[in-house]
């Protein structure tokens, strides 16, 4: 490990010294998908409970208001859990944000509830790496650097999110808000098997679409009728001709209809864009409000557009190629080798790198086959990537910024 500092050496030390493995286990029998409210509420007060460890007073934050559309085209309220928010000297010269989130992918009835360690170094079970494991990688890192001389120099804000797995739509402000004025972030989505981590991400929009046709006996008067799936199934297609290098549309789903005897008045379309930059988006916007107009003309049908794009791509632009080259150069201090690669997935890394702050989103465990009964952690990444973030966030502390 050529190239630290003693005070980094005392750092990663002193990471290294946490209970990470026995706490990731704990954090991860908890079962917390996203809509279990009751289990993110445990998760919850465990993570307040474990942050409290840091300067600052630990609050849980209601989660602001949001929305789905049902299959039967009605609007309502979606329930989300408290998000973890946690501020630290607020001015310090150097400000940086944490993020991270505590729902999972499992459900409450999921049967993917059990972990087991395996004689190969890794774990299996439901949220070890995604981001269990993550979670407890930040916490140690930011121990680490709050027993560092270098502490005083460094201000912070946390945000542990309950709903990022389903687009973290009662979150995005928050972390928004949070991102504000920092010269970096790390967020601690896992790392793949081999260290890499993600660079350039694309964007996401998800909107549901509801059409009001005429329903009419399909026998008798059927020319009296509006079919809605006939629409909806139409405007499925020509949204996906908008499908592109730069842009992927994915009609995923119709919902709607009834007996074969009458012309359905009602359908729901769920469609995912995933547009590579702003331009795209604009591109998808207009492409949406002229299939809409065309379809309801021809089909004399009414249609509602919900949704949106609520994680905008994220380029890796000046600033998070200093961060990048900043954390390889870490990891080639601790005898690792880093590297980065786009990818089509979105996180809130996405959110807070349209924020104008340069951030990498996958500084958490290595592991993989995250969102399966198969994801793993590899238990000796998480003493690895607590000493790589402990040593990149007193560089930056150090030097001002990145």
């Amino acid at each position: 490990m050529d190239g630290l500092t003693t005070i980094e050496r005392d750092a990663i030390a002193h990471a290294g010294g946490a209970p990470m493995l026995a706490r990731t286990l704990d954090w991860s029998a908890v079962n917390s998908g996203t809509g279990n409210l009751a289990g993110l509420g445990v998760m919850a007060s465990k993570l307040a409970d474990a942050f409290a460890a840091l300067p600052g007073d630990p609050c849980l934050v209601e989660p602001a208001a949001a929305e789905k559309v049902g299959i039967d085209g009605r609007v309502s309220a979606i329930e989300h859990g408290r998000h973890l928010h946690l501020t630290v000297r607020p001015v310090a010269p150097v400000q940086m944000l944490f993020t991270g989130h505590m729902d999972t992918v499992y459900p409450v009835d999921h049967p993917f509830q059990a972990i087991t360690q395996g004689d190969d170094g890794t774990v299996n079970g439901p949220g070890v790496a995604d981001m269990k494991g993550g979670l407890m990688v930040m916490l140690a890192a930011l121990e680490a650097v709050e027993a560092s001389p270098l502490a005083s120099r460094l201000g912070y804000e946390v945000v542990i999110n309950s709903d990022e797995e389903t687009g973290s739509f009662s979150s995005s402000a928050l972390i928004a808000e949070a991102a504000r004025g920092k010269v970096a972030a790390l967020t601690y989505e896992p790392a793949l098997p081999d260290g890499t981590l993600a660079g350039a991400r694309g964007g996401t929009g998800n909107f549901s679409i509801v059409v009001r046709g005429r329903s009419a006996h399909a026998g008798r008067n059927p020319h009296e009728g509006r079919n809605a799936i006939v629409a909806a199934a139409e405007l499925a297609v020509r949204l996906a001709e908008a499908t592109a290098p730069g842009l992927s549309v994915n009609p995923a789903r119709i919902d709607g209809g009834g007996p074969n005897n009458v012309v359905p008045d009602l359908a729901v379309l769920r469609v995912n864009f995933r547009p590579q930059d702003q331009a795209e988006i604009a591109r998808a916007r207009s492409h949406i409000d002229a299939c809409v107009a065309a379809v309801a003309k021809a089909r004399d049908v009414r249609i509602e557009v919900h949704g949106s794009f609520n994680r905008p791509p994220k380029p890796i632009d000046a600033g998070a190629a200093r961060l990048f080259d900043l954390v390889k150069l870490v990891g080639g201090n601790l005898g690792l080798e880093i590297g980065w690669r786009a990818t089509g997935g979105v996180c809130d890394g996405n959110t807070i790198a349209a924020c104008g702050v340069p951030v990498i989103d996958t500084m958490g465990v290595r592991g993989g086959a995250i969102h399966s009964a198969d994801e793993y952690l590899i238990v000796d990444s998480l003493a690895e990537r607590a000493a790589l973030s402990a040593v990149t966030i007193l560089r930056i502390a150090e030097k001002g910024g990145v």
